[in-house]
């Protein structure tokens, strides 16, 4: 039997990892593993640089072994649209899956879809991480109708979503699939040895905010947590914060100063690469997630990954992978809340358990499951 044939639209090398292009590529890999033949169409150019909130939009690290990935997508510039769709239409690739977080790329994606469907041999889904966007912007609603009319069926991250999703497109098939497991960024390594890789203090106990800093991911709700009387009474935690600001820093920096936390936190405010990532989760107790509103989040399986214990607020999907009182906490987004269970955890001295139970609840989350779920929903569609 010949492999079938798999396009990825999204972002992925040379655009840096981030949790997006990571996700694609180990989507990638998962097909190629399945017996699949697989390519990745990523951008030229994701962002002009007046939208693009970090420092660069380019990675520095080797490209990944084994994967093709062409460059092609200008999202500003409707002349690489059409190029885009004309070229994956002629491959007749038997799956198409788009990557779609953002209204900004729905008349670009829209435009490729509607080129790819002239074939009408092409499936064409979308892996949804947002349908309504944490920030609303002009535009919002006719650009994702643009984009969701032109697929055949939709993946979400998250039942959140996936409701959603049913206020644009209910009549097309649609699953929910969790999230799969982060399981590329290496082993498990001892705690001395991760902090030695930071240049941190091994004699005391971190909790850890992972990820691109955003407004909506509750970094100053964590930051007045860690200001909570009887958090304070902890002088051994320390807060440790990776991920690059993708917005003003000046707002947080006041904050530490007006609460007094500099000798609790460790700032590591850099673009975190990805062989990176295991020393940060690795140097951590604990990995908390203080959002204010979300859908879900990779930080989620980088942790179970990690045998991680975490908190997360109760908003969006984040819930629905963390069982209370089993793996971690789930609590209000207030910073007394996040504060107890942070105390909760540390005094109970729940780490040992939660990791064990990690170990047991994470196996269901495979990659494998993921890609047939997704030929299953596939099959289901038709190519008109």
């Amino acid at each position: 039997m010949a492999a079938r044939r798999v396009i990825i639209v999204g972002p992925a090398y040379p655009l840096r990892g981030g949790g997006m292009a990571t996700f694609n590529e180990r989507l990638a890999y998962a097909f190629q593993e399945a017996g699949d033949a697989v390519e990745i169409v990523t951008f030229s150019l994701q962002y002009p640089s007046f939208l693009f909130p970090g420092k660069s939009q380019y990675s520095d690290e080797p490209a990944p072994e084994g994967l093709r990935i062409k460059v092609l997508i200008n999202s500003i510039n409707p002349l690489s649209w059409l190029q885009t769709g004309r070229y994956i239409a002629r491959q007749k690739p038997d799956l198409v899956i788009f990557r779609y977080w953002l209204p900004f790329m729905g008349p670009a994606f829209g435009t490729i879809a509607r080129l790819i469907r002239k074939n009408r041999h092409s499936r064409i889904l979308a892996i949804t991480d947002n349908v309504v966007p944490h920030e609303k912007r002009p535009g919002d609603v006719p650009f994702t109708r643009y984009f969701l009319s032109a697929c055949h069926g939709f993946v979400t991250l998250s039942r959140s979503v996936l409701q959603d999703l049913k206020q644009f497109a209910p009549q097309k098939p649609s699953v929910y699939l969790p999230h799969p497991l982060y399981d590329n960024f290496g082993d498990p390594e001892p705690k001395a040895a991760a902090c030695a890789a930071l240049h941190l203090d091994p004699r005391h106990t971190y909790i850890l905010f992972f990820g691109f800093i955003r407004a909506y991911k509750g970094l100053d709700l964590l930051l007045q947590a860690m200001a909570q009387p009887a958090l304070q009474q902890r002088p051994d935690i320390r807060l440790l914060v990776a991920g690059e600001f993708y917005e003003d820093a000046g707002p947080y920096q006041a904050l530490i100063a007006q609460l007094g936390l500099h000798d609790r936190l460790v700032l590591h405010t850099d673009f975190i690469p990805n062989a990176a990532v295991r020393h940060y989760f690795c140097a951590a107790s604990l990995v908390v997630q203080p959002y204010k509103h979300a859908t879900q989040s990779g930080v989620t399986q980088v942790a179970y990954h990690f045998d991680k214990p975490m908190v997360v607020t109760n908003v969006g999907g984040l819930a629905e992978l963390v069982p209370d009182g089993e793996v971690g906490y789930v609590v209000a987004p207030s910073p007394e809340a996040i504060a107890a269970a942070i105390l909760r955890f540390f005094n109970a001295d729940r780490q040992e358990d939660f990791s064990a139970n990690i170990r047991q609840f994470k196996k269901r989350f495979s990659w494998s499951h993921f890609v047939r779920a997704i030929w299953q929903l596939s099959e289901e569609t038709g190519t008109q």
